[in-house]
């Protein structure tokens, strides 16, 4: 049981210091990764990104996410619920067509509209959220930035059911994972403090690690 997502954070930041001084990228996944991603970029002097996969819900069931886009289209689908449910492909295009432009828009507030995104050919990148459910979203976020010839991409997680860590292990390089428990029902249980994380925190997050580094690179 973590108190909080800082707690949370500086506990995983903990077990990736071996990555400290090298050539690493921390990336989040919104709303509440970015505050766990914070404590971990700070912790191994890196900057801070973000990317914004979004599930895909079923037909009149948003909820049930039958797969998931990431900002350049790339999509994860689970073939076997899209075949079991019927959806056509008209279906799945027109609803990642959708989420995208929430992507967009969410990028864009998160962001702000000058902030250069970073090369990442050749660096490591530790992808970092709050906890992992399906993995669907995860697994959309590591086909995307792979196609940008990073050297590695590491998920970084306080918690995750036994099987969804075990299964990405086959996708990304390494899985970090502080607890994956059999018994796995939601990733708020395993958090004494879970509240909804705000688009202002992000927003305050995102500006003072930019911050952080520009004050760092300007004392060298």
């Amino acid at each position: 049981m973590f108190k909080d997502r800082v707690e949370a954070g500086r506990l995983l930041g903990e077990r990736l210091l071996a990555y400290k001084g090298k050539e690493i990228v921390v990336f989040a996944i919104p709303r509440g990764g970015v505050i766990v991603a914070y404590e971990v970029a700070t912790m191994l002097d890196c900057p801070l990104d973000l990317i914004v996969p979004r599930k895909i819900g079923a037909p009149l069931q948003p909820e049930l996410a039958i797969g998931a886009v990431a900002h350049d289209g790339t999509i994860v689908l689970n073939h076997q619920l899209v075949e079991t449910l019927g959806i056509s492909e008209s279906y799945i295009n027109e609803e990642a067509k959708r989420q995208i432009q929430e992507i967009e828009r969410r990028m864009r507030k998160y962001r702000g509209e000058k902030r250069p995104y970073l090369t990442l050919k050749g660096k490591t990148v530790i992808l970092v959220d709050d906890g992992i459910a399906t993995g669907a979203t995860v697994r959309a976020a590591i086909l995307s930035l792979r196609k940008q010839e990073p050297a590695s991409v590491i998920i970084a997680v306080p918690v995750g059911p036994s099987d969804t860590v075990e299964s990405l292990g086959k996708e990304a390089d390494e899985v970090v994972c502080l607890e994956s428990p059999e018994d796995f029902y939601a990733i708020g249980q395993f958090y004494e403090e879970f509240p909804q994380a705000s688009d202002e925190e992000v927003i305050a997050l995102m500006k003072r690690r930019a911050e952080e580094l520009d004050a760092e690179i300007s004392r060298r």
